[in-house]
């Protein structure tokens, strides 16, 4: 098998040997389902409450694509204003720093009282905790342009508008990317953190129901759908950056 046969079929096995074992310690110390399920209890659950899950499911996935959607908005503007100046990077960034330090699910409360609870608050919670890594990694990118590299562009008639565009933004779309892949991820965590308290829909909501009526397989088959669908969209942006930023990856990709 070639190394890069090897790379990708690593996390499936890994997540194969994983459930293996998972299975096999609830099998032989006997753990209660409603305390610990196994893997074939949390399957049976999804299979049996599938139209259920699916419609939380598919109100959690919009609502964090909206949130999202309005973070790399945000991001992007924001990013590229700090980044294509010393002084915006020297004053914003500290804030944004210490902004970013705050916990996002002290907020809902506040999203709640402004907004009412619904998809609202949990928008706003997604791209509260999802803008910030696209914001930095933009600004960073555009921060760390070379300094010879920007004045040779000088000498040959470019101006600072032309540095940023036609040099600096392209050469930021590898830090972009990466933060898509981090983003997406933390904004399933903020649209389930705040359906969890400020919703009546969604696999957050789902959780808490299933966790009160004991119902410990459901609760853990809605977590293994948004695992999977955060997974999913992680993969969708891996294959978007290859494609289109490959030019920055040839080096580590060569065998």
């Amino acid at each position: 098998m070639s190394p890069k046969q090897v790379q990708k079929w690593a996390p499936w096995a890994l997540l194969l040997a994983t459930l293996v074992f998972w299975q096999a310690v609830c099998t032989i110390f006997k753990v209660s389902e409603f305390i610990f399920p196994s893997p074939t209890h949390i399957w049976a659950s999804l299979v049996e409450h599938r139209a259920l899950i699916f419609g939380h499911a598919l109100r959690t996935f919009w609502v964090t694509m909206v949130g999202f959607g309005i973070s790399i908005a945000v991001g992007l503007l924001l990013g590229f204003l700090i980044g294509s100046s010393r002084i915006a990077y020297a004053a914003v960034y500290p804030l944004m720093t210490a902004f970013n330090a705050l916990p996002k699910a002290a907020f809902i409360p506040i999203l709640v009282v402004w907004f009412g609870i619904g998809a609202g608050p949990a928008i706003l919670t997604a791209f509260l905790i999802s803008f910030f890594p696209i914001m930095v990694n933009i600004a960073t990118g555009l921060a760390t342009l070379e300094p010879e590299l920007e004045d040779v562009l000088r000498v040959l008639g470019a101006k600072r508008w032309d540095v940023l565009v036609k040099v600096g933004l392209p050469r930021s779309m590898p830090y972009f990317f990466g933060s898509l892949k981090v983003a997406i991820t933390l904004a399933f965590v903020g649209t389930t953190v705040s359906e969890m308290t400020a919703s009546n829909e969604g696999i957050g909501y789902l959780l808490i129901s299933a966790g009160s009526s004991m119902q410990m397989g459901l609760a853990f088959a809605g977590l293994v759908v948004v695992g999977a669908m955060a997974m999913g969209m992680y993969e969708i942006f891996s294959v978007v950056e290859r494609r289109t930023t490959g030019w920055a990856h040839r080096g580590s990709n060569a065998t």
